[in-house]
């Protein structure tokens, strides 16, 4: 495929850079950017839709980018350094920053088996939450991550980062509330336990029983769960603590809850 160059910042360029900070042009354009090595990496691998490259111009590449286009069919295009710089938001410049298609908020990208794991977020406010715990749902064997509510956006640049490439590893979905999900469940066909978590929960997570089809909440990094989330909940959850902190940031929180998943299945 031919290569094309930008050089100046034309409306191409302008389209490429709104997709860092404007989620409305993100939506409307169904795509968004990836920047680094392993997440754009994780995205061929898992075969992810990409609709453009871009590489800096102006230096050798190396094996990996030269492998890399060599083998795509989206489109490619040289960029001047400086802008390359801008999109990759790095000061030492990128190789390669890559556009990505949005896959559908459809929960049944999502699979409720007999060992289902799955993650909600409730309405966060940090990216860098978000892919944090995305990085964690897919360390420790979850099935897929909801993101429900009000909430920072999952394909922010800070939230695609924090992932490591673990968003191409698992389904992420954005539904608007509890209805979505519970719904969702109900036509599942088996039984799924609901387990939220909360420092004033009513066990300490670990006297919970993990090993079965578990959907784990965890809320807001400042309100925490919505009471229509806390409705909907079989059993909150407690993380036992003994230091001057009296709760967990968001994101470590449910790092916690997936490892003790993990390790009641292993056992």
């Amino acid at each position: 495929m031919a290569v094309r160059r930008v050089t100046t910042k034309n409306a191409r360029f302008q389209q490429w850079h709104a997709l860092l900070s404007n989620r409305a042009k993100r939506q409307r354009l169904g795509e968004f950017l990836v920047q680094g090595v392993r997440p754009i990496t994780m995205a061929v691998e898992r075969g992810w839709p990409l609709r453009a490259f871009l590489y800096d111009a102006s230096r050798p590449l190396s094996r990996w980018a030269k492998e890399l286009l060599a083998a795509t069919r989206a489109d490619t295009f040289a960029v001047a350094p400086q802008l390359l710089a801008e999109l990759g938001e790095k000061e030492d410049g990128a190789e390669i920053v890559a556009v990505a298609a949005m896959p559908p908020d459809d929960l049944s990208r999502i699979p409720v088996g007999d060992r289902f794991l799955g993650v909600v977020f409730d309405r966060p406010v940090s990216p860098g939450n978000i892919g944090t715990l995305i990085r964690s749902a897919d360390s420790f064997g979850a099935d897929g991550v909801i993101v429900t509510g009000h909430a920072a956006d999952v394909y922010d640049p800070k939230a695609v980062r924090a992932s490591t490439g673990s968003l191409f590893a698992l389904p992420v979905v954005r539904v608007p509330g509890p209805r979505d999900v519970t719904g969702w469940l109900a036509a599942a066909g088996r039984p799924v336990t609901v387990i939220g978590t909360d420092e004033h929960g009513e066990a300490d997570l670990a006297e919970c029983d993990l090993t079965g089809p578990v959907l784990l909440l965890v809320g807001n990094e400042t309100a925490g769960l919505s009471t229509a989330w806390r409705e909907a909940c079989d059993r909150m959850a407690r993380i036992p603590m003994t230091g001057t902190a009296s709760s967990l940031n968001a994101a470590s929180a449910a790092t916690v809850a997936l490892y003790e998943a993990a390790r009641q299945r292993r056992a």
